[in-house]
């Protein structure tokens, strides 16, 4: 078996599990002495071909260290991405990952990023990072939030050289404050066994685990509220339903619902909105509708409501799927942070720049199309 079908194998394995990575998140790649293929945007970790993935020149990309860049957000971000798209190998067309950087500090043969609902609840906590040190710190690096993109490369190439420095190796693992894991490895046995080890060491440290227990609906209620939503919704829109135990605890009170009220990751953003709707009551739908569109600029793509469950309303059968598994890997994270002090949300600053960006509104695109 070649190289890059370990890839798509290890890439697959890794995309196609829940536990792992959703809708289009997560990312991998396979280096070799001249070349770095890495997962191209648009492509699903879990169904991609070697035809996903996108071969980028190693010394263009080291090249861009030696090059500075505009102070400012989205200048900055928009030069990054003109020479990412330069250092790509003659004739490749594909738009690489926007963490193909990261993937780059990393010597190993095979790097896979996913986004483990488990693993974010340490990221997504507030002693997140005390957690890390007593269970890691041996043996990977913290990388706390920063903006995605080149600031987030230039933070990991740091904490990389720092560990080595120190350690006399490079990392294997990256624990990454409200964004996931990176393991990197020279086989896919390696990469296996160290995400396994991940989990295994966080899930020493769970006080509990989600109970999605199905519970009894009111069909009415649930058909009545569908065309309600559809009603207010842009043309023609799919929804799906959701109403179980952990949901419903969520749904009881704004108290019960203050873990969700913000974002943990970049993911949740972009496939389920930075922020979800709860009501007290189905009477008040079309006017905390209004405000949640007048307050946002756009419409809610998750609404809980107390003592039935969650809607998602989105343009497209598989991007309301989609913002459905986003809600209930919030719903997970916002269980296992119980454990890590609490939630840690994104800032208010750091959401706004997920929301604006160039790269992320192109992966809201990608994924609104399917």
């Amino acid at each position: 078996m070649g190289k890059l079908d370990v890839l798509v194998e290890i890439s697959q394995r890794y995309g196609a599990d829940p536990d792992w990575v959703l809708a289009g998140g997560g990312n991998t790649s396979f280096k070799d002495e001249d070349t770095l293929y890495v997962k191209a945007s648009g492509f699903s970790l879990g169904q991609i071909g070697v035809d996903g993935f996108c071969a980028m020149d190693r010394k263009a990309l080291d090249a861009i260290w030696t090059r500075g860049y505009p102070a400012e957000r989205e200048a900055r971000e928009a030069a990054v991405l003109q020479d990412l798209l330069a250092a790509r190998q003659s004739g490749e067309h594909r738009r690489p990952s926007v963490e193909t950087l990261m993937h780059g500090f990393f010597p190993h043969a095979y790097v896979v990023h996913t986004h483990p609902a488990i693993v974010n609840g340490l990221c997504c906590g507030k002693e997140g990072e005390a957690a890390f040190r007593r269970l890691f710190a041996r043996d990977a690096i913290w990388v706390p939030f920063v903006d995605p993109g080149y600031v987030l490369a230039q933070e990991v190439r740091s904490r990389v050289e720092a560990f080595r420095a120190n350690a006399g190796a490079v990392p294997a693992i990256m624990l990454m404050q409200n964004h996931g894991l990176l393991v990197a490895g020279e086989t896919r046995a390696e990469i296996d066994e160290l995400s396994a080890s991940v989990i295994s060491r966080i899930a020493s440290e769970l006080r509990r685990r989600p109970d999605f227990a199905a519970r009894a609906v009111d069909v009415g209620s649930v058909t009545s509220l569908s065309s309600r939503i559809a009603a207010l919704a842009p043309p023609q829109p799919s929804l799906r339903f959701r109403g179980d135990a952990e949901l419903l605890r969520f749904a009881a009170s704004e108290e019960a619902f203050a873990p969700l009220s913000a974002a943990f990751s970049p993911d949740h953003i972009v496939y389920a909105g930075h922020e979800f709707l709860r009501l007290d009551s189905p009477e008040s739908l079309e006017a905390e509708w209004r405000s949640y569109v007048e307050r946002n600029g756009s419409p809610p793509r998750i609404v809980l409501i107390r003592d039935l469950g969650a809607f998602s309303c989105a343009q497209g059968a598989q991007a309301a799927e989609r913002a459905m598994d986003l809600f209930v890997d919030a719903c997970k994270i916002a269980i296992y942070v119980e454990s890590f002090g609490g939630a840690r949300h994104m800032t208010k600053d750091q959401i706004d720049f997920i929301r604006n960006w160039e790269v992320e509104r192109y992966r809201s695109r990608v994924a609104a199309e399917g």
